[in-house]
């Protein structure tokens, strides 16, 4: 099997341009990050997720069955951004899309990014985080 030098195969390039579940702008007030006081007061959070599937199934039936509810993958992202602190936003992001292929085989790749709009920095930001890409083939074991 071809493989890019990022370690992603063909297939998973293709995933990337199939269909795709979208959700932007969910916003958590959490507990992650190295410092004291965001461990103590925690601060607003930013995530944004893609899901990729095959929706094909989903746009004939017009049935929820056929397809994973926005809601579900909401849910993961909320229990992970509420739950324990964790201080990296790259352990967030993972635990998020690892718990995404564990509940739900349809997704063959995610994307998540996570980012902190309120940090102490010398300068105006939007936010700063992470954004990663995890593919079923390649990071979840047989």
């Amino acid at each position: 099997m071809e493989t890019h030098s990022s370690g992603e195969t063909v297939e998973d390039v293709a995933i990337l341009r199939g269909d795709k579940l979208m959700l932007r702008g969910l916003k958590f007030h959490g507990y992650h990050g190295v410092n004291p006081e965001e461990r103590k007061l925690g601060q607003k959070f930013l995530v944004d997720v893609d899901a990729w599937m095959d929706l094909r199934l989903a746009g004939k039936s017009d049935c929820l069955s056929d397809t994973v509810s926005y809601t579900d993958i909401y849910r993961i992202v909320k229990e992970v951004m509420e739950g324990p602190a964790h201080n990296l936003l790259e352990s967030v992001a993972q635990l998020i899309a690892s718990t995404t292929f564990t509940k739900h085989h349809q997704i063959s790749a995610v994307r998540v990014k996570v980012g902190k709009p309120h940090v102490a920095v010398p300068g105006s930001v939007d936010y700063l985080g992470v954004e990663i890409v995890r593919y079923r083939s390649v990071d979840v074991p047989n």
